[in-house]
C-alpha cells in the first residue's frame, strides 16, 4: 500500500469521524433549543404561586423587618407603660401568639415559593449543562478540522521534501553544464 493510499484512508477516517460528531451535534442541538416558557417562567405562575412570591419578597426584605420592629417595640412599651390599657401584661403571651401565628403561615408559603425558585435554578442548571455539552461538541470538532488540516499539511510538505531530495539527487548525479561567458567579446 503505497502512501497516497494511506492519505486516502486517514482522509476517510477523518470525514466519517466528522460526520459522526456533526449527526450528534445536530442531535445535541435539537434538545438544547428551549421554549419562551422556560426562559420565562413567571408567564405560566399560579396565583398562589404569584402569592407566595410575593410574601416570600415582602418578608425577606429589610423594609419588613425594620416595620415589624417599630410595631414590636411600640407594642412592648403601650403594654409596659400602661399608657394605653394594657391588653398583654408583662410575658406578652398575645404577642408571642400573633408572632407565632405569623411564623406558622409565612414559614410554608416561604417554602412554597423557595421550592419554585429551586426548581427554576435546577431547569437552569441543566440547561447550561446542555449547553455545555453543545460547546464541548464544537470545539472537539474544530479539533477535529485542526488535526485533519495539520495532517494534511505534514502530508504535503513531506511529499515536498521528498521531491526536492530526489530533484537533489538528480543535480549531483548530473552535473550541470557550465554556463556560458555572458560577455563573449571580453
Amino acid at each position: 500500500m503505497d502512501k497516497m493510499d494511506k492519505i486516502a484512508e486517514i482522509r476517510t477516517e477523518i470525514h466519517e469521524a466528522e460526520e459522526r460528531l456533526l449527526v450528534e451535534l445536530r442531535k445535541t442541538r435539537g434538545e438544547v433549543r428551549i421554549s419562551d416558557s422556560d426562559i420565562l417562567p413567571q408567564y405560566r405562575l399560579t396565583f398562589g404561586q404569584r402569592i407566595a412570591d410575593t410574601v416570600a419578597a415582602g418578608m425577606g426584605s429589610w423594609r419588613f423587618i425594620i416595620i415589624q420592629s417599630l410595631i414590636l417595640f411600640v407594642w412592648i412599651v403601650l403594654n409596659l407603660t400602661a399608657y394605653a390599657e394594657r391588653w398583654d401584661p408583662y410575658p406578652f403571651i398575645l404577642l408571642n401568639l400573633v408572632l407565632s401565628f405569623q411564623a406558622a403561615y409565612a414559614a410554608p408559603v416561604i417554602m412554597m415559593s423557595q421550592n419554585r425558585q429551586q426548581d427554576i435554578d435546577r431547569r437552569a442548571a441543566e440547561e447550561d449543562h446542555r449547553i455545555n455539552i453543545k460547546a464541548e461538541l464544537e470545539i472537539e470538532l474544530l479539533h477535529q478540522k485542526l488535526d485533519h488540516l495539520r495532517e494534511t499539511e505534514v502530508l504535503y510538505l513531506t511529499e515536498t521534501v521528498k521531491e526536492l531530495t530526489r530533484m537533489l539527487a538528480r543535480a549531483r548525479i548530473e552535473p550541470e553544464p557550465e554556463p556560458e561567458a555572458a560577455f563573449a567579446g571580453d
